[in-house]
């Protein structure tokens, strides 16, 4: 086995691995690069530890701290519940609504993950309470998360755009977000209204008072949005780096008693940065190695330039039903795109890197993904969990096609 079989050859353990232990992708990509890099490649330590990511870490950290500062304190959670309010009773608004609520979070920062986290209980729990099926409900709100995960002010988008930015593409950032709010639409809505959604229509529901209770924000939860809105204002429109923004704003509230400092910390997801900075590295190996080359020559021999766009998206998505889609899909495709494109022929980057964001994303709304699960365990003790979670693994599963199929409406004619 030469270097690039070897280092390819860890990629597909660590995925693996991923799918059948609770061992951290990241950690282990590390090990792995290590001992590929090291004791096989005849290279020093500082080349391995040179692949880490050290600006895509500082963004994810300065993110993810702001936006758990304004969790922690209850900013989000009186966002969501307002926006329930907006739909004055007609049920098969609700559902709608919390897609709307899911993707507008999402947008704003927190990401797929945490903005699921956050309304799933109030979405399930107001599904039960208004008798909508909780399946309904939940590829509206998992999917309208998923929506906005790919925004450019999000932990995936910021993700997605770096890689993008290293191949090349840089400047689609708004473009591959629209690209994803449009895919997940899509089957979020056709979903919706074919397996019984338009009958909600017709029905009323009048909230109870607990759920109207302790909603009123506040001087802290004020100062989080205005915060908030000024860094999406000074990226937008200041050209302000996201990383440094999210770290002065994650400072500022605080210092005015706004935020705890401590339970933002705590609430981080850490475990997700040490994910996709530590396959970053295996990656970074892979690419000294040649190994990201075999990759690509084995991928661009199922496809052709009429179905690239379309097998890219089926193998991706599959493989993103087990595996994390910001820790393991994108790291691993995306770099693999411009050789990619040099083998197939025919076929635009941009498409075949939108094949790989969009469809990876659209089967994360299952009970195997955070976003599924966290459904799951949203749902009522009273409902028959087991046949949520069979229609979500249904869902889910059968993304991969649909999701081949929606990539190739959206870019198979790109030349």
């Amino acid at each position: 086995m030469n270097l690039a079989e070897l280092s390819l050859a860890a990629l597909f353990a660590a995925i693996i691995a991923s799918c059948f232990t609770r061992l951290n992708i990241g950690v282990m990509s590390i090990v792995l690069a290590w001992i590929v890099g090291v004791y096989f490649g005849h290279m020093k330590v500082e080349q391995v530890a040179a692949g880490f990511p050290v600006t895509l870490f500082l963004t994810l950290t300065g993110v993810t701290l702001l936006f758990s500062q304004a969790q922690a304190n209850g900013t989000l959670d009186r966002v969501a519940h307002h926006a329930v309010r907006v739909c004055r009773g007609n049920v098969g608004m609700i559902p709608v609504m919390f897609f709307i609520v899911g993707l507008g979070l999402a947008t704003m920062g927190p990401g797929n993950i945490a903005s699921i986290a956050l309304i799933a209980p109030l979405a399930m729990a107001t599904a039960s309470r208004a008798k909508i099926p909780p399946f309904l409900m939940a590829i509206m709100a998992g999917n309208g998360a998923n929506a906005g995960a790919l925004s450019p002010f999000a932990p995936t988008g910021v993700i997605a755009t770096g890689l993008m930015n290293r191949i090349g593409l840089a400047g689609y950032e708004w473009q591959t977000y629209a690209y994803n709010v449009a895919g997940h639409a899509l089957v979020a809505f056709t979903g919706y209204l074919v397996f019984g959604g338009w009958r909600l229509f017709r029905l009323r529901y009048e909230a109870a008072p607990e759920d109207i209770e302790n909603i009123a924000f506040e001087r802290r939860h004020c100062l989080t949005l205005a915060v908030i809105i000024a860094l999406l204002i000074s990226v937008i429109f200041g050209n302000v780096n996201i990383g440094m923004g999210a770290f002065t704003a994650a400072m500022i509230l605080p210092m005015l008693g706004a935020a705890d400092h401590t339970e933002a910390i705590r609430r981080m997801p850490w475990g997700v940065i040490v994910m996709v900075t530590g396959v970053t590295v295996l990656i970074s190996i892979m690419e000294k190695t040649q190994g990201i080359q075999l990759f690509s020559d084995l991928l661009a021999r199922l496809a052709t330039p009429h179905s690239a766009v379309a097998v890219v998206a089926f193998v991706v998505g599959l493989i993103s039903v087990y595996a994390s889609t910001s820790g393991v899909i994108l790291p691993t495709f995306l770099p693999m795109v411009p050789d990619l494109v040099a083998r197939i022929g025919g076929v635009s980057a941009f498409a075949i890197a939108s094949s790989i964001n969009v469809g990876g994303h659209l089967v994360d709304v299952s009970p195997l993904s955070t976003i599924g699960a966290l459904c799951i365990a949203s749902a009522p003790v009273s409902g028959d969990s087991r046949k949520l979670f069979n229609q979500m693994l249904a869902w889910g599963l059968s993304m991969s096609v649909v999701g081949a199929g929606v990539c190739y409406l959206f870019f198979g004619g790109r030349g």
